[in-house]
C-alpha cells in the first residue's frame, strides 16, 4: 500500500526472509564468512545461531542463491520434536527418495546411495536443519553418524545446523561431545547497534527505490533501535507500520512523534513491550 504512496518499487519492510535486502552489518558479514569456509572445506558441521528475527533464514538464503551450476545439492527441513527415526525418514524424503520402508538400515542404505551418486558426478550433499534447537539429542546423534558416511576419505553429506541461542547449550552437552567435535564452524548473529539499525533502514528503503520520500527524521532511529533491541524482524514491524501511518497522514517527513505514535500502538496490541524508559536503560521485549 504505502510503497505506491511513496513511488518505492517494492515493499522494503515485510517480515518474511528476503534475501535480496539483507544488510551485510559486521555480524553477518562474519558468519557468512565462516559459512563460506565451511563450504568450502565440505565436511562436518556449520553452526548459526541467533535470537528469533535476527536473520538466520535470511542468511542461509543468501548462501544459498550464490550455488552455482548444481554442484551442491541441498535440501532443507524445519524440525520440531522429531525423534532419531521421524528424522532420518524426513531427511531421505527431502532428498526425494522413498521414506515409507520402517527399516532404518534401508533408509540409511538408500541415503548413502543418493549421497555416493552425487558424489561421483562431482556434486556435493548439503543437509540445513532449521529450528534445530528443538530436537532431541538422541535425534542430534543421528545426524553425527550420517556425517560418517564417506568416499575415499571424503564426507559425503554436509550438515548446517541453525537455531535459536538453546542450540549452543545443547550441543555443549556432555552426550554430543563427538558431535561438537565434527562442527568446522559457529556463528552467532548478533542484534543490530544503534548505528547500523539506522543504515539497516535507509539500505533496504534504497533498494526498493526510495528517493527520501518521505524524509527520515534522524531522531527517530534510536527509539526504534531501544523498542526493536536491533532486531531486524521488529525494526520493519515497526517500519512498517510507521510507513502505513505517513501514507494515511499524507506526510512527507516522518518525526519522533510519528515514530512514538506507531510504537504506541504497537504496544497497545501487545506486539512489543511497554517500556518505562523508551529512550534509555535496558528494555525486555515480549516474545512474538
Amino acid at each position: 500500500m504505502y510503497e505506491t504512496f511513496y513511488g518505492l518499487k517494492e515493499e522494503p519492510f515485510r517480515l518474511t526472509p528476503d534475501s535480496r535486502l539483507c544488510f551485510s552489518h559486521s555480524s553477518y558479514k562474519n558468519a557468512k564468512a565462516y559459512m563460506q569456509y565451511a563450504l568450502y572445506r565440505g565436511e562436518g558441521f556449520v553452526m548459526v545461531t541467533g535470537h528469533p528475527g535476527t536473520g538466520k533464514s535470511t542468511l542461509i538464503n543468501d548462501l544459498i542463491s550464490e550455488f552455482d551450476g548444481g554442484k551442491v545439492v541441498f535440501t532443507s527441513l524445519s524440525c520440531t520434536q522429531v525423534q532419531a527415526d521421524d528424522l532420518i525418514r524426513l531427511i531421505a524424503l527431502n532428498f526425494n527418495l522413498d521414506g515409507t520402508t520402517e527399516y532404518k538400515s534401508l533408509l540409511l542404505h538408500n541415503l548413502k546411495n543418493f549421497f555416493l551418486k552425487l558424489y561421483n558426478e562431482g556434486r556435493r550433499s548439503l543437509l540445513i536443519i532449521d529450528e534445530a534447537q528443538d530436537l532431541p539429542a538422541g535425534a542430534l546423534e543421528e545426524l553425527r553418524l550420517l556425517t560418517n558416511l564417506q568416499q575415499n576419505n571424503q564426507p559425503l553429506l554436509q550438515i548446517f545446523l541453525v537455531g535459536q541461542e538453546e542450540l549452543r547449550q545443547t550441543v555443549h552437552s556432555p552426550a554430543l561431545e563427538q558431535l561438537r567435535q565434527r562442527i568446522v564452524a559457529t556463528c552467532h548473529l548478533e542484534p543490530l547497534g544503534v548505528d547500523d539499525t539506522a543504515g539497516y533502514i535507509k539500505y533496504r528503503l534504497k533498494k526498493s527505490g526510495w528517493e527520501n520520500n518521505p524524509a527520515l527524521d534522524e531522531d527517530i532511529f534510536p527509539l526504534i533501535h531501544t523498542y526493536s533491541r536491533g532486531i531486524p524482524r521488529l525494526i520493519n514491524l515497526i517500519c512498517s507500520r510507521l510507513f502505513l501511518h505517513g501514507m494515511v497522514e499524507e506526510k512527507q517527513l516522518l518525526e519522533q512523534s510519528d515514530a512514538k505514535l506507531v510504537i504506541d500502538g504497537l504496544v497497545q496490541e501487545q506486539l512489543l513491550h511497554n517500556l518505562e524508559d523508551p529512550l534509555g536503560g535496558s528494555t525486555v521485549l515480549r516474545s512474538i
